[in-house]
């Protein structure tokens, strides 16, 4: 890799199908953001339970269990930006669904779910494909550049998209149209008017993913099957570099994820407020984005898996000084470090995940990445309030930051071909001889 292309941060750029592809992620992500927080507000208002809002998540992540390995073998299996396509274009039909109910003032919740299960389908259906099309659309040398700008694009819209999802359903839309158009107005406030604005997003992002050069076409060539829906679980099993990163991103998050906990810190030991624990939750955003941007100007060239466990250690040592603050600044810079290490180890986890598979293997090994990931963010809250119920909010966090720290030094002992991975690249990491089975060549 010339110097001149280290030090061009924005290498990825120069692709145009990356350009097209990362502006249609901001506007899905905007709107897939937004639309949460109307969906969470709408079903509040309907039920005033907050064990209903808990529904919601559930309804979204069930697909993602159900439909892991499906999912990944039509990635393979099928031309993966055809994939995205109909996965989004389900969306934008769930999305007409919500407005329909929001306009038509439905109260029932199980309609809601039904509509939210379907979108959790076409997610389940989507990720692993839009994670294995990211290699067909940059140089492999700009690959790891495209990881970093696809984290960054992330964060940023994924901090902005709640708060926009926030002003639009508060919007005064009664009072701008008033007159004739009173009673549309009516309709067309508050969630409606979130739907119909993620509705444009999602219509926009199929636009942008069809106007796409690429045509990755078929990867996996052999009809489906048991031993072929399993391929990715054994390649993950038996590629100890993919195992190692796999698992121990499930353990970490697992173990030292202290969001769930932050309105009991915010209320109870920084004695903040709802502003304290906004500033909270924005800090590990706030982080990740600005050292995203460090990596985009200096990209990691060597030493990738000393660095992703070094990350790990400060990640865990900074949740632990976290959990033992009583001072709103220290937690604050505490959680920014949480969330720059993190997003270091994100950008090293997929940047390996990508380039150590073949590409007629990405589809399934990125699903069983898609699973891990699930399980650890929701498995992860559940852990936080069951450890703080058992021993206190305090020593949970610390609990699970010392765990964090002891996980992440035994797998750098467990894991020697991940603790001395070197350069992001596939000569450096595909196995010599590929376990993946291929199509025959005259198929």
């Amino acid at each position: 890799m010339s110097s001149k292309t280290r030090s061009n941060g924005a290498a990825a750029f120069r692709s145009r199908d990356f350009r097209l592809y990362q502006m249609a992620r901001v506007m899905a992500i905007l709107g897939s953001q937004a639309q949460s927080v109307a969906v969470a507000w709408q079903v509040y208002q309907i039920t005033h339970r907050a064990l209903d809002l808990g529904y919601t998540g559930l309804a979204l992540f069930l697909p993602g269990l159900l439909f892991i390995l499906p999912a990944g073998h039509v990635a393979d299996r099928y031309d993966r930006r055809m994939v995205i396509l109909v996965c989004y274009s389900l969306q934008a039909f769930c999305t007409v669904a919500l407005f329909a109910f929001a306009w038509q003032r439905l109260h029932n919740v199980l309609l809601i779910y039904a509509v939210l299960f379907l979108i959790g389908t076409g997610r389940a259906f989507s990720g692993p494909a839009s994670s294995a099309l990211v290699p067909h659309l940059v140089p492999t040398e700009h690959f790891v550049n495209a990881v970093a700008w696809g984290a960054t694009i992330f964060q940023i819209a994924n901090i902005t998209g709640p708060a926009l999802g926030g002003l639009l359903f508060t919007l005064p839309v009664h009072g701008w149209l008033g007159g004739r158009f009173s009673r549309a107005s009516d309709h067309l406030s508050g969630a409606a008017l979130v739907f119909l604005f993620t509705l444009f997003t999602l219509v926009w992002f199929v636009v942008l993913v069809g106007l796409l050069h690429v045509r990755p076409g078929r990867m996996e060539h052999r009809a489906v099957s048991a031993d072929v829906l399993l391929a990715g679980f054994r390649y993950v099993g038996r590629n100890k570099l993919l195992l190692g990163s796999i698992s121990l991103d499930l353990f970490v998050v697992l173990l030292g994820g202290a969001v769930a906990l932050m309105p009991i810190y915010a209320r109870e030991i920084l004695l903040t407020g709802p502003m304290g624990l906004g500033l909270l939750r924005a800090a590990p955003a706030l982080g990740a984005l600005l050292i995203s941007l460090v990596v985009l100007w200096r990209p990691i060239q060597r030493h990738a898996g000393a660095k992703m466990f070094f990350c790990v250690a400060v990640y865990s040592v900074a949740t632990i000084v976290f959990g033992l603050s009583r001072n709103l600044r220290l937690s604050l810079a505490a959680l920014m470090v949480v969330g720059a290490s993190d997003m270091i180890s994100v950008v090293i986890r997929s940047s390996l995940l990508q380039l150590a598979t073949p590409p007629s293997m990405r589809g399934r090994v990125s699903a069983v990445n898609s699973l891990f990931i699930g399980a650890s963010n929701e498995l992860g809250e559940f852990e936080s309030g069951l450890t703080a119920h058992w021993f206190g909010t305090v020593p949970s966090v610390v609990i699970g930051g010392v765990g964090s720290l002891l996980i992440s030094s035994l797998w750098g002992l467990l894991f020697p071909s991940l603790r001395q991975a070197d350069q992001l690249t596939p000569e450096a990491l595909l196995p010599r001889e590929d376990p993946a089975e291929q199509a025959p060549a005259n198929y």
